[in-house]
């Protein structure tokens, strides 16, 4: 009987790692619910400036708060939204609080995963095989960073009221993308430790992966053109089924731009999504029923979230909860892709 977390096949101490990854993956988690809530509430322009180390202490005196706003005034949010709504330095500091708590959560992460990586790597704890797989998941974080940063920079002009919603979905795809890779790999080193090899991605799961990622993409270009306040009735729009688009423009456009068919998009491909994450649901039902369960119990409540945050005119907290629900559905699937292809 192997003795628990002791050194194993492969080498390492894989159940240390695991446990590692889950903490930084709970912390992702939490990062694209702060993410949500900046969004929502039209914070991400609030900090005019990438500062990697003195960024993180938020401004401490008067003088600092009122650079800070000045800088915020002069970009298009402000001189076009914020400014004539009549903003004033305390409504500034509101949204200020969450691009920075979004930012400081960002590099502490960062710590989280380098500095124990690093520990891991000196004491020879990383079983054979998984070095690359962890420094891939390195580079994820790092590059999650750089483009918050070129998606924060794509709306820093005086006629940009938002920014780009490519650069938003690059950044929270990215996001969702590292918390399955930390979730899978974390699920490959347990396995380990009952000398079982790295699962392998089965073509059901790369159907659930492509089909899962469109509406991921597509989520995130409703969120990035405001498209969630196209209509507020569910299940017509317009008092229509299929919404009235601009095609003027040629069909690349519209369903890159058209805010009322990327709702209709976004609305009805979720139905198809879930319609096979209930046949991957199904087959891992003699498998893992955890995981079953969580792959259920998550799309459910995500559909009903998305409706919920419709039909309420995407209430703040409403369009955080679809968010943060969305992240939970993907940590599942990548749990029940995992579970499927380790049986095979």
């Amino acid at each position: 009987m192997v003795a628990q977390d002791c050194t194993l096949v492969g080498g390492g101490r894989p159940l240390a790692l695991a446990r590692w990854l889950l903490v930084v993956a709970a912390m992702v988690f939490a990062m694209v619910v702060i993410g949500g809530i900046t969004r929502v509430t039209e914070s991400g322009l609030s900090i005019t400036e990438w500062k990697p180390v003195t960024g993180a202490l938020p401004p401490l005196s008067e003088a600092q708060w009122q650079a800070e706003f000045a800088a915020y005034q002069n970009i298009g949010e402000y001189q076009q939204v914020a400014g004539p709504a009549g903003m004033t330095l305390a409504d500034y500091k509101f949204i200020y609080f969450w691009e920075w708590a979004h930012r400081l959560l960002g590099r502490l992460i960062g710590l989280a995963f380098a500095l124990p990586l690093l520990v891991f790597w000196v004491r020879g704890m990383i079983p054979a095989g998984y070095k690359p797989r962890l420094l891939a998941l390195l580079a994820l974080g790092g590059l999650q960073g750089a483009f918050g940063w070129l998606m924060v920079r794509s709306g820093l002009n005086t006629e940009m009221t938002n920014v780009s919603h490519f650069w938003l979905s690059i950044h929270l795809l990215t996001a969702l993308f590292t918390l399955a890779g930390l979730v899978w790999t974390a699920l490959d080193l347990r396995a380990l430790t009952r000398s079982i090899g790295p699962a392998r991605v089965t073509s059901l799961g790369v159907l659930v992966g492509v089909m899962l990622f469109v509406q991921l993409l597509l989520g995130a270009w409703v969120a990035g053109l405001r498209a969630g306040l196209a209509s507020d009735t569910w299940p017509l729009m317009q008092g229509k089924l299929v919404p009235e688009a601009d095609w003027s423009q040629g069909i690349v456009w519209t369903f890159t731009h058209d805010p009322f068919w990327l709702h209709f998009l976004h609305r009805w491909w979720a139905f198809a999504v879930l319609a096979v994450l209930i046949v991957l649901a199904r087959r891992l039902r003699p498998i893992d029923r955890r995981a079953s369960v969580a792959i259920h119990s998550a799309v459910g409540l995500q559909i009903l979230l998305g409706i919920a945050t419709v039909m309420s005119g995407v209430d703040l907290w409403l369009a955080v909860a679809h968010q943060a629900v969305g992240a939970l559905l993907v940590a599942s699937v990548a749990w029940g892709i995992h579970a499927v292809g380790q049986r095979r």
